[in-house]
């Protein structure tokens, strides 16, 4: 019987536990860890389609591009004044920004005044309330005899949504917190403002920048933490910012670097996606409010409603007698007789039961001290459901800022403001520990705003003066790269002066028009085994190749590279060609070949000057070699000694070639309309077939074969069957056009950038054109570039790095994927530290934008030329529209993402009557030797 007794009183107790009570009665409320997670990918998926410009119409979460595009770094300065207007008070500020204060570079002093608005206002014109505003500011000041004379430049928190198309430009979408002013949802409120100080009259101010309050919490924050990327209000309101990637913000310009992005996240629910979260009090809230419909996360959340949220639980509690033994005051009926500040006073650690008691008791209730438990446990449920709805939002911010960032781990800190974070006991800890749960691999520091939005707007405009500063610079420093339509038609009157100069037989020339002694194009036919040798850089490359009489097998080709090491290149002749044999040597060796005495083309791609397909004397190293005893030597002559040196094969060399003649008969070898070549990488050059006629320096137009007695028979048979029809012959003829501007005819467009370069190089005042253009130049134009803005404070905080001294050091390939559309900031940053510079966001889209500058005039300065070399073919041959395929190679043309398009656009621009196809090659210019060879045995067996 005792133990009925007790279960009984046990049973009973529990019955009477309060809270047991209230946790039963406001099930709904209490949110686990599966319904958070389940809150926050919703409201991902909205964040998303808000973000996007085919969904942001329908969406609830708008996503408000704020053009704020940097957080401080701490080199602000300036002195600006500062509007802070965001509820029923609105402060005037005058902020001080300085250089070299305490621990970080800079400190901010604040004078501010708040003032009220009268009640009248806030539903009266929109025009009276701004003039309010001014008049308040042109008081502030009077009073602090600051000169009225004196441009001031202001910054602007305006805490009501906006949709901003610049930082000085956003339209009210919609009025909050009980404004209801008339006659400016859709304006500009900056030009309203505007407007209103020239009414106002006797101030000179130009608005800057106009902030939400919750990018200026950011931006404060931003100020003493760099790592803050994030910015949440929690208090009368509550809204949440981060810093997005622009390339995921549809609704403004551009992919580059980053933009806060004001998600107005009140308005989460608004289409119904919290539906199954919201309880009957929130839709008695909802309906009661001045916005039915709207704002529905915000109701759940802010300081706005939780008073009333707790007002209506304890009154229906009450009307069902589970409270106040069913006793119901007129009090406790009267909308917003219990407030957020309420509910903070009964959730206090040591008073919260004492401040509930007096809190009920001033509404006329009799509560006993289970009452006062339940109502203080009702208090503590709403509230925490507020954090818990807060951290799901913020979570998913979170991982979105990781996902985009391509982070295992994020750390990352939150600038948070608000009276309801800021006043409640409890509301920071718990929403702390919630995130913090919630993400377990982010780690996540919350910082306090400290004054709050004001200084966060002048903060804004401080970085914005300092971007726009910047920029400018960054501008007038790239300038030099840019060129006008009339710089590039220049370019090619040159370009086609120096081709017509170089193809006379008298007079110096910066182009050399060296011929090639190549005639014909390939048709096809050509079949049998040939050795392709090919040196054009620091690879030396062997090559079989056996064209195939059966179009279906049509060509094979085996291979194998060799390094050339610098000692070499920069050694003796006899050792350079040595090392050549003995590489041809390995490669027969295994091949299995080395019995074999096969035909073969030697690619040499240098300038050389050719009396017959099969000699070339070098004119003169490029590319950063310098082996002593060549220039002015016969280069196959050369390299057979070097064979014969080493006994152990032989080789019957055809032809020399240059590797543009070899990736035009390469090209040619897939369309007959191939005839020119364009090499576009460590170095570049084009060649092209011209009318022996306009050949003046071989003399064959004179009708004097005998010129041309080392010619092989076939070829020379052919040539003097056509020396008395020379109007009908081609040949092939090898530019060299990097040697443009040798002569100075480049001067005006070289930069000290690119005079820098040429002083440092191992050929100084040589191949101009070429070290404006090539792959071997381009890294480290860019590198000088670098180095003159960071000199200037401009780049890298203006920290000068060993790194960045060091000639060489940022290759071309970096620029290839630095300029990568595929390739998000972070990687770029990734790439610079690699070379040992640390970079934030701001420097790697300079960085950018100094690699595209550097490139896009390479591949100008290329379409120029190309323009002056295809016009130049059509004139030749008399015709008002000319087809023509370019064979192209080289690592530049073909890995830069930008460089094929911009030459050809310009080609296009330039040589409007011509249709020139860019062939990429494959195999390129030791195909071509091979087909060169090919085409002069088939010459010589007919």
């Amino acid at each position: 019987m005792l133990a009925v007794h007790l279960v009984s009183f046990f049973f009973t107790k529990l019955q009477e536990d309060p809270t047991k009570k209230v946790d039963r009665f406001l099930h709904a409320m209490r949110l686990h860890d599966d319904q958070l997670n389940d809150i926050s990918a919703r409201f991902q998926a909205e964040m998303k389609k808000g973000l996007s410009a085919e969904s942001n119409a329908a969406a609830a979460v708008k996503m408000l591009p704020t053009h704020v595009r940097s957080t401080p770094d701490g080199s602000e300065k300036g002195q600006f004044m500062a509007l802070d207007f965001g509820g029923s008070k609105f402060k005037v500020l005058q902020v001080k920004v300085r250089e070299g204060m305490g621990i970080r570079k800079g400190g901010v002093e604040m004078d501010e005044k708040t003032y009220r608005i009268p009640k009248e206002l806030l539903t009266g014109r929109g025009t009276e309330l701004f003039d309010h505003v001014t008049e308040s500011l042109k008081d502030f000041l009077h009073e602090r005899n600051i000169s009225l004379e004196k441009k001031h430049p202001l910054a602007f928190t305006f805490s009501f949504p906006c949709e901003q198309t610049a930082l000085n430009r956003g339209l009210l979408l919609s009025w909050s917190k009980n404004f209801r002013a008339r006659g400016l949802q859709g304006k500009d409120v900056v030009q309203v403002l505007r407007d209103s100080i020239d009414r106002t009259g006797g101030m000179d101010m130009e608005v800057l920048a106009m902030v939400n309050d919750t990018v200026a919490t950011m931006m404060t924050c931003g100020f003493d933490d760099q790592y803050c990327q994030a910015g949440l209000i929690i208090g009368t309101g509550t809204n949440a910012c981060y810093m997005e990637e622009l390339r995921h913000v549809d609704l403004v310009e551009g992919d580059e670097g980053r933009m806060c992005v004001n998600t107005e996240w009140g308005a989460f629910g608004d289409d119904g996606a919290l539906d199954d979260f919201i309880t009957e009090f929130d839709r008695d809230v909802d309906a009661a409010s001045n916005n039915p419909g709207k704002q529905i996360f915000e109701k759940m959340i802010s300081g706005m409603y939780l008073g009333e949220l707790v007002r209506l639980v304890v009154l229906k509690m009450a009307k069902v007698g589970k409270l106040f033994d069913g006793r119901v005051s007129d009090a406790l009926r009267t909308k917003g007789k219990i407030t957020t500040a309420h509910v903070a006073a009964m959730e206090e650690y040591k008073n919260g039961l004492k401040n509930t008691r007096t809190i009920l008791e001033e509404l006329d209730l009799s509560p006993s001290d289970d009452d006062c438990i339940a109502v203080q446990h009702i208090s503590t449920i709403v509230s925490f459901r507020s954090s818990n709805l807060v951290a799901a939002g913020l979570a998913a911010i979170l991982t979105r800022i990781k996902h985009n960032r391509n982070r295992r781990a994020l750390r990352i800190t939150v600038g948070v403001d608000g009276t309801v974070y800021k006043t409640h006991p409890q509301y920071p800890k718990r929403l702390h520990k919630v995130v913090r749960r919630l993400l377990p691999d982010c780690h996540v520091r919350f910082a306090l705003s400290d004054s709050g939005s004001s200084k966060g707007a002048a903060l804004v405009t401080a970085v914005a003066q300092r971007l726009a500063s910047r920029k400018r610079q960054v501008d007038e420093t790239l300038s030099s790269f840019k060129l006008s339509q009339e710089q590039l038609q220049l370019v090619k009157a040159r370009m086609r002066a120096g081709l017509e100069a170089g193809l006379k037989s008298k007079g110096p020339s910066a182009i050399k028009m060296l011929p090639s002694f190549v005639y014909h194009t390939p048709d096809g036919t050509e079949n049998g085994k040939y050795l392709a040798l090919d040196l054009g850089g620091t690879n030396f490359r062997a090559m079989l190749v056996n064209f195939k009489k059966s179009l279906q097998q049509n060509v094979r080709l085996y291979h194998k590279i060799y390094t050339i090491p610098l000692e070499i290149m920069q050694g003796t002749g006899e050792e350079l060609f040595d090392h050549l044999a003995q590489c041809i040597g390995d490669f027969l060796d295994y091949m299995g070949m080395k019995n074999a005495r096969l035909p073969a083309g030697f690619t040499f791609s240098f300038p050389c000057e050719q009396t017959a397909i099969d000699t070339g004397t070098l004119v003169s190293w490029t590319k950063g070699f310098k082996a002593t005893n060549c220039e002015g030597h016969d280069v196959v002559s050369m390299l057979r000694e070097a064979i014969k040196r080493r006994n152990e094969f032989e080789l019957d060399i055809a032809a020399v070639v240059n590797d543009t003649v070899g990736t035009m008969m390469s090209c040619a070898y897939e369309d007959p309309q191939c005839e020119i070549g364009l090499i576009a990488g460590t170095g570049t050059n084009v060649c092209y077939m011209e009318e022996v006629k306009n050949i003046e320096k071989t003399e064959l137009q004179k009708g004097k074969p005998e010129k041309f007695k080392g010619t092989p028979d076939g070829e020379q048979d052919e040539v003097e069957e056509l020396s008395g029809a020379a109007e009908m012959l081609k040949m092939c003829v090898n530019t060299e056009w990097g040697g443009l501007g040798d002569d100075g005819s480049l001067d005006d467009i070289i930069t000290p950038y690119d005079t820098e370069v040429d002083q440092n190089s191992v050929n100084p005042g040589k191949q101009r054109f070429e070290k404006l253009t090539s792959g071997m130049y381009l890294g480290e134009i860019v590198r000088q570039v670098l180095l003159d803005l960071t000199r200037g404070g401009l780049l890298f905080r203006g920290h000068v790095t060993e790194t960045l001294k060091t000639p060489g050091i940022f290759q071309t390939k970096y620029l290839s994927q630095i300029e990568s559309d595929r390739l998000a900031l972070l990687q770029v940053r990734s790439i610079l530290q690699q070379l040992g510079l640390n970079s934030n966001c701001d420097d790697s889209i300079i960085v950018k934008e100094v690699c595209g500058a550097v490139s896009r005039r390479a591949a100008q300065l290329c379409g120029a030329g190309m323009a002056a070399v295809v016009d130049k073919i059509r004139e030749n041959r008399g015709l008002d529209h000319l087809n023509i395929t370019v064979g192209v190679d080289g690592a530049l043309y073909k890995l830069h993402p930008h460089f094929s398009g911009v030459l050809q656009k310009t080609t296009k621009a330039l040589a409007p009557r011509c249709d020139v196809t860019f062939l990429p090659s494959e195999e390129g210019s030791g195909k071509g030797a091979a087909l060169i060879t090919a085409v002069a045995r088939k010459k010589k067996e007919i």
